[in-house]
């Protein structure tokens, strides 16, 4: 699938759709996913982090990971991939990708460390 989100990549929207295809499946057996998030994003001028695990392959701009607003109050939840392409930061910048993140843990984790710091930590 082609990205039309200018914040990843063809091969990260793959995985985040095999994860979310991977969780359709775990729901219909009555068993929990948790993966290891893809993606961090981040607004450069801004307080805000996202962490994406997965993205719905029947809503495919609805993605599911850890979002940190910058407010203390990080949370686990839908996220609306359209929404993000339109956030500006404080001086008008887009969102961006931090190119050196890789997931050492699985969402879960990184959301437990957030809700105590009050902040994603990733």
């Amino acid at each position: 699938m082609t990205s039309n989100f200018p914040f990843l990549t063809d091969e990260q929207v793959d995985q985040l759709l095999a994860h979310g295809s991977a969780a359709a499946a775990c729901q219909e057996k009555g068993e929990d996913f948790d993966p290891f998030p893809v993606v961090k994003l981040f607004t450069p001028d801004a307080g805000a982090t996202w962490l994406l695990a997965e993205i719905d392959p029947e809503a495919p701009t609805i993605a599911l990971g850890l979002a940190d607003l910058g407010m203390g109050f990080p949370e686990v939840g839908l996220i609306d991939l359209d929404e993000l392409r339109e956030v500006r930061g404080m001086i008008n910048l887009p969102i961006e990708q931090d190119l050196h993140f890789r997931a050492t843990q699985r969402l879960s984790a990184y959301a437990r460390e957030a809700r105590m710091a009050g902040r994603i930590q990733a």
